[in-house]
């Protein structure tokens, strides 16, 4: 059979297709899909549910072998075709093989990833004005836990902060790849980093702070297990934004001389850059005030409001903190909900505002299902669980770990060394050859079987 294996400058041709237009957009837009709630809220919770600067070691490890290898394979597929994902797949598998499903099932899993994604965003932008209003501003955790409790409960409140949302991070697609998705994500990245740097900062003035700082950065390998160790694995693949077709959907846009492997390399270390800032935000202030690193997901609504508000000038502080959290969510809704969009508009033809409205229209039907599932919809369950539960459920054990490794398997096995060694090539300009047959040893062998344990082990298998 044969395979379609023309240079990326051919492949979709035929049709002018927006695109980044410089290197730096390039890296801001990527790593805005890379670093979304999970830097600030995920990362520092699971870090300090897992011993801290152990699970912080393990969890680079495992990044640079399943998050980095992954990451590579899926935009270097998006820059060959310069389609869409599932297109993508459809002109580069051999005719026949239907490939292409992987994107298809990537497709749905950002789909269903923006039903819930967007109800937690909107948590987080309501809570910028609850912060500015002073309605959260206590030290006391049962105090900031009501508040987060009756905004959750609340069916008018989630719906209309999820839609608002939806209508934002909508609005910023239909201007576009460069003039949208790029411009605003070199502005919103900068912001983000000085944010988390001045919070930072004012965490470390605190009594007590370097308490905090030992226990993100020293170490205690006595509290690393199997369990600790599969789930960093799980956090390097899915806090990178793979397995959904974002980063092939991305690559599509990236130019023929952007050295792939470079930019995601740079993508890698300044998306751990991004947490381990929110862990040097977080942590030092949450010791200084006596409160439990291990806290969980209330981590960011509960703890952290008290934290801030434990501390001088604390408003401000926090205010800054949920600013810092909704630019974040921006940069990763935006390439999430450009999947979806960008399938109807180059697949089926459909105008590129009109796949953006016929998006957001879905999603706000069936986002609210997740947005009512602590109201309203609390008692409507399927196998057990609420709405948002079972789409989180899906997706994060299911769809994403199940396109990881079909994608591994795509590059590693049906199309190999050869073709891997071209697409990674800059017009001819080819790579350090070892690291490219580093990669693809990787991709092909140890990638999906790691992706495959943690899939097992989220499915309660063993």
């Amino acid at each position: 059979m044969k395979q379609d294996n023309r240079s990326s400058a051919t492949v979709g041709a035929s049709k002018a297709r927006d695109g980044f237009t410089s290197s730096f957009g390039v890296l801001a837009a990527t790593l805005g899909s890379a670093v979304g709630l999970g830097n600030i809220w995920k990362f520092p919770y699971l870090t300090g549910t897992n011993g801290g600067a152990g699970f912080l070691v393990v969890y680079v490890c495992a990044t640079l072998l399943v998050g980095l290898p992954v990451m590579i394979s899926e935009i270097m597929l998006g820059r060959r075709a310069k389609s869409d994902a599932v297109t993508a797949l459809k002109k580069l598998a051999p005719a026949g093989q239907p490939w292409w499903l992987i994107s298809a099932f990537g497709v749905l899993s950002a789909f269903l990833i923006m039903a819930f994604y967007s109800e937690v965003a909107a948590w987080v932008f309501a809570y910028v004005f609850k912060a500015i209003g002073g309605g959260i501003l206590s030290s006391d955790p049962k105090v900031t836990s009501a508040a987060f409790g009756s905004l959750i409960a609340d069916p008018v409140q989630s719906l209309l902060w999820q839609w608002l949302v939806l209508v934002l991070i909508g609005g910023i697609l239909l201007m576009g790849v460069a003039k949208g998705i790029e411009a605003v994500t070199k502005k919103l990245m900068p912001l983000l980093f000085l944010l988390l740097l001045v919070i930072g900062v004012r965490s470390l003035m605190l009594p007590g702070a370097m308490q905090g700082v030992s226990f993100l950065f020293t170490p205690d390998f006595s509290k690393i297990t199997a369990g600790v160790v599969l789930t960093a694995v799980g956090l390097a693949f899915f806090k990178l934004s793979i397995g959904m077709g974002t980063m092939m959907t991305y690559g599509s846009y990236f130019r023929d001389d952007q050295n792939i492997p470079a930019t995601t390399l740079r993508v890698m270390c300044a998306d751990l850059f991004v947490s381990m800032l929110a862990g040097i935000a977080i942590f030092p202030a949450v010791f200084a005030f006596g409160f439990k690193p291990e806290a969980g997901p209330s981590l960011l609504f509960i703890t952290i409001p008290a934290v801030f508000a434990s501390m001088p000038l604390g408003q401000l502080f926090m205010v800054a903190f949920f600013i810092l959290a909704a630019i974040a969510s921006t940069g990763a809704m935006l390439s999430i909900l450009e999947v979806p969009v960008s399938v109807l508009s180059e697949r089926f033809g459909i105008s590129r505002p009109k796949a953006t409205v016929l998006n957001l229209l879905l999603l706000a039907v069936i986002g609210a299902s997740c947005a009512l599932s602590n109201s309203s919809m609390a008692e409507f369950k399927l196998f057990g669980m609420t709405m948002f539960d079972l789409f989180d459920f899906v997706t994060s054990n299911i769809l994403m770990p199940l396109g990881g490794i079909f994608l591994c398997l795509f590059v590693g096995w049906v199309w190999g060394f050869d073709r891997l060694k071209a697409a990674l090539s800059n017009e001819g300009q080819l790579h350090n050859e070892a690291l490219v047959r580093v990669l693809f040893v990787v991709v092909r062998f140890v990638s999906p079987l790691l992706i495959l344990v943690v899939m097992l082990k989220g499915l309660k298998l063993f």
